[in-house]
């Protein structure tokens, strides 16, 4: 081979090198570059740890699952990415770990919401129209437990007509709150006792500011004592001397409206008569028919209400008079 051959083929193979070294730092650059892409290590720093959770489990799916690249194409610029992904991706989510905790503790925690007191017995029960949920707790149990239930005691049967005459300058409840005190101021309500009253027992009543009594009430309690005294020596009880307007059997009305619900009939205008001429005061026939209301003499009671039932079932009973 002629010096100008030779010359002309280290020329060439120059040539071929420096072609292969440029060939092969474009590609690198190009590489590199590419990385950069993919793999933003240390360029971006991404505020969701979920996308680096997500890139490094990629990452780690891609270089140890032998089912999808083989393990001896892993280069070691792979493992260095990998690992470094994943060194970002735990202190990020060290860093962000509890407030994400926090914030999905409480997206997922339930509100609470707080759940409607369950209805007492007491609200479920149907009621007369007049007791509402303002009604005081006396007034409510005068009409559970009393109201409309045969009376056939002397004793409760002069308490009830004397209470009744006292809706003149109290309504039921102010008389209820004082009933025991005024039970005990009269004697249990006995009208033997009652009617021994003289006129110390009466100033005595008139200045108990708890009873809040005037005098012409006291004296009126205490002259119907007096005259229930007679009426027991004559028909053997006040409480057979009422029921015998009656029948001694309560009366059963079945009213559907407070408007249906009298004031006075015909019957109580009847007893009120008798008794004015009895020397009875304060006994008109409104009195007297407030009376037979809570004396049981008649059940007054709406249909709805639940205590119209167990009323008639006393009322159907036969005269339980002693």
């Amino acid at each position: 081979m002629s010096k100008q051959n030779v010359r002309k083929h280290y020329a060439l193979e120059k040539h071929r090198e420096t072609e292969k070294t440029r060939s092969n730092t474009s590609t690198n650059f190009l590489l590199s570059k590419h990385w950069k892409k993919i793999y933003p290590i240390g360029l971006h720093k991404t505020g969701s740890s979920l996308s680096l959770s997500s890139l490094s489990l990629s990452l780690s799916q891609t270089s140890d699952d032998s089912s999808v690249t083989d393990s001896s194409s892993i280069t070691p610029l792979d493992q260095k990415i990998s690992l470094a992904l994943r060194l970002i991706a735990s202190s990020t989510e060290k860093r962000e770990g509890p407030a994400t905790s926090k914030n999905v503790t409480r997206a997922v925690s339930p509100t609470r919401n707080p759940s409607p007191s369950p209805s007492s017995e007491d609200e479920l029960m149907s009621r007369c129209n007049w007791i509402t949920s303002t009604s005081d707790k006396v007034y409510v149990l005068f009409h559970d437990e009393c109201w409309g239930v045969p009376v056939y005691d002397d004793h409760q049967l002069f308490e009830l007509l004397s209470l009744c005459g006292m809706l003149m300058d109290f309504n039921w409840t102010e008389i209820l709150k004082r009933r025991d005190q005024i039970r005990e101021a009269f004697g249990g309500f006995n009208a033997i006792q009652v009617a021994r009253m003289g006129e110390r027992e009466i100033e005595e009543l008139i200045s108990n500011t708890s009873l809040n009594l005037a005098e012409s009430r006291v004296r009126c309690i205490i002259d119907n004592a007096k005259c229930i005294v007679k009426i027991v020596r004559e028909f053997g009880s006040f409480s057979s001397y009422m029921w015998n307007y009656v029948n001694y059997k309560p009366i059963i009305n079945r009213f559907r409206h407070p408007r249906n619900v009298p004031l006075r009939t015909p019957k109580a205008e009847t007893i009120s008569k008798d008794l004015l001429k009895k020397g009875f005061r304060f006994v008109g026939p409104v009195i007297v028919y407030s009376f037979m209301q809570a004396a049981g003499m008649t059940i007054d009671h709406l249909v709805d209400c639940f205590r119209h039932k167990d009323c008639v079932n006393l009322a159907e009973r036969p005269w339980r008079h002693v």
